[in-house]
C-alpha cells in the first residue's frame, strides 16, 4: 500500500493559481497511473485529471481543460496539478490517487482550494 500526502492548497481569488503536489511513501509510484479527483460540498467526488506512468499520457475532465496541468516527477514520488484561471466552481477538497491493477485503490487525505469571486 503507498500513503499519499497532498499539499499546496488554499485560497486564492478567481483568475488566481494554485500547485498542488501529491507526495507518495511506503512504495514507489513510477509504475502506477496517478490521478486528481476533487468533492465540493454537497456533490460527489469526480474525476479531474490523470497521468499514466511515464507521464507521456494525459486526460482532463472536460470542465479543466486548457486551465490545468497534471504531472509527474517519479524520482521525486510525486505528482502534481498546476491549476490556473481558478474558478469560484473549482472550490473543492482535492484528492490524489494510485490507481493499482483493478481501480483507484489507494487515496490522500485531500487539500481544500478556495476559489472566491
Amino acid at each position: 500500500q503507498v500513503q499519499l500526502v497532498e499539499s499546496g492548497g488554499g485560497l486564492v481569488q478567481a483568475g488566481g493559481s494554485l500547485r498542488l503536489s501529491c507526495t507518495a511513501s511506503g512504495r514507489a509510484i513510477s509504475s502506477y497511473p496517478m490521478g486528481w479527483f476533487r468533492q465540493a460540498p454537497g456533490k460527489e467526488r469526480e474525476f479531474v485529471a490523470a497521468i499514466n506512468w511515464s507521464g507521456g499520457n494525459t486526460i482532463y475532465t472536460d470542465s479543466v481543460k486548457g486551465r490545468f496541468t497534471i504531472s509527474r516527477d517519479n524520482a521525486k514520488n510525486t505528482v502534481y496539478l498546476q491549476m490556473n484561471s481558478l474558478k469560484p466552481e473549482d472550490t473543492a477538497v482535492y484528492y490524489c490517487a494510485a490507481h493499482g491493477d483493478v481501480n483507484w485503490g489507494d487515496w490522500g487525505q485531500g487539500t481544500q482550494v478556495t476559489v472566491s469571486s
